[in-house]
């Protein structure tokens, strides 16, 4: 047999845990409206306390805040601009994004505008962000009164060192950070700014100098980026300015050592060869011209031709003259050969003119001759001059290409500087005439204006957060009671938290019965009273608990002391003894012997005596005359150092008993201070496990649950003590207990 603990309830046949009864599993699974009201029924003094706490803290705090007016400024971000001139700006606009709006939102509760704010309307002056300018009162006013008169220094009057000054302005400057709300208008381009002030004057005032200020910032940012970029821009085109000189320098020198100078965009050498190349070709070309007239002419007087009709004669004016005049002397040749013959003289005379005529000319054909010629001599050496000339331009031209490479490099690094130089200018100007032009990026809708009504505290939604708040404490406060009742109240604790059987309650006397008799006496002197049913219940639960197996010996013990063991122990034989069993008490609390104090009886023999062979059972055996229960006590004077339950003596006892009473009932000592009932709860049947109602730390039976785990002993179940019966019904909805108004007149009492 095995203790059915939390860590070892496994049953026999399966080897897996039990589940909890459908009972059990119901309760837990589900919310019961009802059980909660118990327990807030059971917890109301504590909710209301709590409640009532809360509710006059937010009333006390409601009428000692200090009224307050909240003022609102719209700012827009305008993605609207006006454009002046076609140029693109230094600093461009804000993109229109919820990102952007988002981001102008916290430069709108920026330290730095905070800082502008205080410094533009004097705020690290005024006592509400100050505390240091703040007039003293009362007593303050008193001290500072009299230390005027001694002429000591007050705070105000004292001078700060610059780091002390630095942490005062700070603090201003938090002060001022603390009233500003600022916020995005659902998914607008507006943004609510809001100052909350103990003047509403001041309140507005400060929201629209945000406001103002954050445009101003704006174009000081626009401003200062234009200033910067043209500033800049005046630096590099002056280095640039210089770099396009010395670049345009270094192409022109180059040109002049290398004689690759030009005109009209043209390489003076390229121009001179194309210069030769054309009067090359003309110079042949009267080569050619001039020689074919000297061969037609050659060819002409070769064929016996006297000349007359060569090109150049025929041309001359000379040769034209001389054959007028021949024709007219020939004419007069004619008339005088048929007027007087040919020995006229006048004849010869004609004749001898004629001939002379002739003579001049021959002589000028062959001077055109001689001049063709000369022509075409000088002709053909000036073609050759001129193509001399032309073959030293190309190879000028050569060394020309081969320089210039190195002068197309230097012309593209002076093309590139001006270009450079030139975009640099150009955005220089654009730059310079944009300032004074700027344009904020956001404007002001509507400026704040005075606020006519306070904006804190609001009484109203105080009162009813405050209300809302001191029922959310009173729950949780209920809530916390209960979870740190580490207690066991109801049958479903026991069987929901420990895992184990719950067999019954055993009421505390002054709960259900009016007379203050003792425990024992009263179930002897009423057996029909709800206290005496009480073990009855309990006897039959004990009496099941091994379902086949019959339970004679029955162990009772607890956790801790003081649990109401040997009253059970005690009640529950005279209780079994007067319904007609045959019950025996065994005293095994070797410590307490708290069974003759109960019974008020000092026996001179006990169980130690028995055990030991000094004494028989029936002169150990105390009778109960009143209930017929039989009681086997610890005598005084019995001191023993070793383990009297282990050995074979009290396994023989218990087997005598067996055979002489329908029960036995070991009262035990507890579980967790003494070892002696480890030894003893195998022995027993069942062990009944007690647990004071309410008081018993959970944790504290699963620790003797633990200590009892493997030594063999069989677990009957828990049972609750000292239970409150009227307070039960508060606690244990679904417990029997919580019933107990409903069923309480069936009882004698």
């Amino acid at each position: 047999m095995t203790v059915h603990s939390p860590a070892n309830a496994l049953d026999h046949e399966t080897g897996h845990r039990p589940a909890p009864s459908a009972w059990a599993a119901t309760i837990a699974g589900q919310l019961d409206l009802r059980r909660l009201l118990t327990v807030f029924r059971r917890r109301l003094r504590l909710f209301a306390a709590v409640g009532a706490a809360v509710l006059l803290a937010a009333i006390l705090l409601t009428l000692q805040a200090t009224p307050k007016y909240t003022a609102t400024a719209n700012v827009m971000l305008d993605t609207r601009q006006e454009k002046v001139t076609n140029v693109e700006e230094v600093l461009s606009g804000l993109p229109a994004d919820s990102s952007t709006v988002d981001t102008e939102v916290e430069v709108l509760k920026s330290r730095q505008l905070a800082e502008r704010v205080v410094t533009a309307l004097k705020l690290d002056q005024d006592p509400e962000f100050n505390p240091a300018v703040r007039k003293p009162e009362g007593l303050g006013a008193v001290i500072g009164g009299v230390a005027s008169l001694f002429g000591a220094a007050t705070p105000a009057d004292a001078k700060l060192s610059p780091i002390a000054q630095q942490k005062a302005h700070e603090k201003v400057v938090d002060a001022v950070l603390d009233g500003l709300s600022v916020k995005r208008a659902g998914l607008t381009y507006i943004i609510n700014v809001s100052y909350e002030s103990e003047n509403p004057a001041k309140a507005a005032r400060i929201a629209n100098k945000f406001a103002e200020l954050y445009l101003l910032e704006q174009l000081e940012a626009k401003f200062e980026a234009t200033q910067q970029a043209t500033s800049w821009l005046n630096e590099r085109i002056s280095s640039l300015r210089d770099q396009v000189l010395a670049d345009e320098a270094a192409v022109q020198q180059y040109k002049i050592a290398n004689n690759l100078l030009s005109a009209s965009g043209t390489n003076l050498t390229e121009q001179e060869i194309s210069n030769y190349n054309q009067t090359l070709a003309q110079a042949r070309a009267q080569v050619a011209e001039d020689e074919a007239r000297l061969a037609t002419a050659r060819r002409q007087l070769a064929s016996g031709s006297s000349g007359d009709d060569v090109g150049e004669a025929l041309s001359s004016p000379v040769v034209q003259k001389l054959r007028e005049q021949r024709v007219q002397v020939s004419a007069k040749v004619a008339d005088l050969q048929g007027r007087y013959g040919d020995r006229h003289p006048e004849m010869l005379k004609a004749r001898r003119e004629l001939q002379d005529i002739d003579a001049q000319i021959e002589q000028e054909i062959g001077r055109i001759i001689s001049n063709l010629e000369a022509r075409a001599q000088v002709a053909r050496q000036r073609a050759g001059a001129i193509a001399g000339s032309l073959g030293g331009a190309r190879g000028t031209l050569a060394s020309n290409n081969r320089a210039m490479v190195r002068l197309n490099e230097l012309q593209r690094t002076a093309d590139a500087s001006r270009t450079l130089y030139e975009s640099y200018l150009n955005r220089y100007k654009e730059t310079s005439s944009q300032e004074g032009i700027g344009q904020s990026d956001a404007r002001i809708v509507s400026k704040a204006k005075i606020p006519t009504g306070q904006s804190s505290p609001k009484v109203a939604l105080n009162l009813a957060l405050g209300l809302l708040l001191a029922m959310g404490a009173g729950v949780g406060a209920v809530a916390l009671a209960e979870m740190l009742d580490a207690g066991l109240a109801t049958a479903e604790d026991v069987e929901r938290r420990l895992d184990t059987t719950y067999l019954g309650a055993i009421p505390l006397l002054a709960s259900v019965a009016d007379d203050n008799t003792n425990p024992l006496d009263h179930v002897v002197a009423k057996p029909l009273s709800a206290f005496s049913e009480a073990f009855r219940n309990l006897r039959t639960s004990i009496l099941y608990s091994r379902i086949g197996e019959p339970v004679k010996v029955v162990g009772v013990t607890s956790a801790l002391p003081g649990e109401g063991k040997t009253t059970t122990s005690v009640c529950l034989g005279r209780v079994a003894a007067l319904q007609g069993g045959r019950v025996l008490v065994v005293d095994c609390d070797l410590r307490r012997r708290t069974v003759n104090r109960l019974m008020g009886h000092e026996p001179a023999v006990g169980l130690l005596e028995v055990l030991g062979g000094e004494a028989t059972l029936q002169q150990a055996v105390v009778v109960d005359k009143e209930s017929g229960a039989h009681f086997l006590p610890l005598a005084k004077s019995a001191v023993t150092p070793k383990d009297v339950f282990g050995t074979n003596a009290m396994d023989r006892l218990l087997a005598d008993l067996r055979t002489r009473y329908d029960l036995i009932i070991l009262d035990t000592a507890p579980v967790l201070p003494v070892a002696d009932t480890r030894v003893l709860a195998p022995k027993a049947d069942a062990m009944i496990f007690l647990a004071k109602w309410r008081k018993t730390p959970q944790h504290a039976i699963e620790a003797a649950f633990r200590m009892l785990s493997g030594t063999g002993a069989h677990m009957g179940g828990v049972a609750l003590t000292q239970v409150d019966m009227k307070q039960q019904a508060k606690y244990g909805y679904g417990d029997p207990g919580y019933y107990y108004a409903e069923y309480k007149k069936y009882y004698v009492s």
